[in-house]
């Protein structure tokens, strides 16, 4: 998504921090922007996040972590969008080490790729990358992180959206073997071409033993409204309705906060609330394609239909249960702890997740939605993933309401197979 300073919109690394005219992931998110030396802590009772280490033990990740399984040797890749010095950007450098500080986490393996932006500020961060970057720490602490960055031009139209992401498709699988893409735009934003040449550059990657995650939007059964537009669209959104892409929606978690026991979850949604003024209510993207065709491993999937079902699987995105992460702006640099929100939290959460798995593996899984597939139409579907059952994305802009779908056992097109209990999934992945 593209996230706006603390919050999200939809293009999320792509549109990180710019102009809410771009795309977006992460559509209006919990914690709103704060103001530059402003203290805010989520943390703070009533707690509206989890610490890294809650969080972690309600997906299953510490027995993994317990393992020497942290993600070394592995490499996340993400798109973020090139920030300009403002009261409110932070220096990515300064936020990881007061993240791990906090929460005692190793120093992160971070490098920033500037060939595509060329910008003089490189390790300059708006909210966006810095919940992209601290969320795969979190999950995969030994990985590398490498930010690519791209032109702020990449949110002033569809087609420079279309042509930036593609070519970060293409240059992100020379960094690493797993990509984590927060933005999203909505099918019909894109001509027939543009989404051509992003399938393209993903079937390289797929041959590259490349795994792509990406977020499914942030505004339930409608895509987020983009450069202008005032009229919500039924309609699931790029780069995560590609078949290539595993896409991840979002669900809202309750967990120990002291212990990080799960309890349970349900699909995310603002809704009953009243929707803020501006884009609308927030709720996980899903839905069906109107460009792909259903893959062959959604054949058979009850509830799929004769196009692309998404999203896939699902992870963490409310407003007020998200991992906590960490940003160090404005002139008194002082920490300003906020929840990680929103489907363009659940990508890289996922990537983690891959990156766990990869060197489980001891190799590039790849393209791994196959496999996703297979465990969950398997045995071990109840142990190796948290079936969300209960919710909706329905998506309210007043004065229209686009009617979204249920979530419900097994697949659906709201939180998809559900969320990981890693410690059973990352395994059987590995071994596939």
């Amino acid at each position: 998504m593209i996230k706006l300073l603390l919050g999200a919109v939809t293009v999320a690394g792509l549109i990180a921090a710019c102009s809410g005219r771009g795309p977006a992931a992460d559509s209006g998110h919990a914690a709103k922007p704060a103001k530059a030396g402003s203290s805010f802590n989520c943390l703070v009772p009533p707690a509206t996040c989890y610490t890294p280490r809650v969080f972690r033990t309600a997906y299953g990740i510490p027995p993994l972590l317990e393992r020497g399984i942290d993600g070394r040797g592995q490499t996340v890749v993400m798109p973020e969008v090139a920030q300009q010095p403002t009261p409110d950007a932070s220096d990515i450098r300064q936020d990881m080490a007061r993240f791990d500080s906090l929460f005692g986490l190793p120093p992160a393996r971070l490098r920033v790729v500037n060939s595509l932006a060329g910008t003089g500020s490189p390790w300059l961060a708006g909210g966006e990358e810095v919940e992209d970057a601290e969320m795969v720490h979190a999950v995969a602490p030994g990985a590398t992180i490498s930010i690519v960055l791209v032109k702020q031009s990449a949110v002033s139209s569809p087609a420079d959206f279309a042509a930036a992401l593609t070519a970060f498709l293409r240059l992100g699988a020379t960094h690493g073997g797993v990509l984590s893409i927060s933005a999203t735009i909505g099918e019909h934003y894109l001509t027939p071409a543009e989404v051509a040449r992003m399938d393209a550059a993903l079937r390289a990657d797929r041959d590259h033993h490349v795994t792509v995650v990406a977020a499914s939007g942030d505004k339930g059964a409608a895509s987020d409204l983009h450069f202008g537009s005032t009229t919500p669209v039924k309609e699931i959104s790029l780069p995560a309705s590609d078949p290539l892409v595993l896409a991840a929606g979002g669900t809202s978690l309750t967990a120990g906060r002291a212990t990080g026991a799960y309890i349970g979850e349900t699909a995310w949604n603002t809704l009953p609330a009243p929707p803020p003024g501006g884009d609308g209510s927030s709720a996980s993207g899903g839905g069906f394609s109107h460009v792909f065709a259903r893959p062959g491993y959604q054949d058979g999937v009850p509830g799929a239909e004769a196009t692309r079902g998404v999203p896939d699987v699902a992870g963490d995105a409310a407003f007020d249960t998200g991992m906590a992460v960490v940003s160090v702006g404005g002139s008194t640099g002082q920490a300003i702890v906020r929840p990680a929100t929103g489907t363009s939290a659940a990508a890289p959460f996922w990537a983690g997740l891959v990156a766990l798995a990869d060197q489980l593996a001891h190799r590039h899984l790849g393209f791994i939605n196959p496999a996703i597939y297979r465990v969950a139409r398997g045995p071990h579907y109840h142990a190796a993933f948290h079936d969300i059952t209960t919710g909706d994305n329905t998506f309210v802009l007043r004065p229209t309401t686009i009617t979204g779908y249920p979530a419900g056992p097994g697949w659906d097109p709201v939180t998809g197979w559900g969320t990981p209990d890693a410690r059973v999934l990352v395994p059987l992945l590995a071994r596939r």
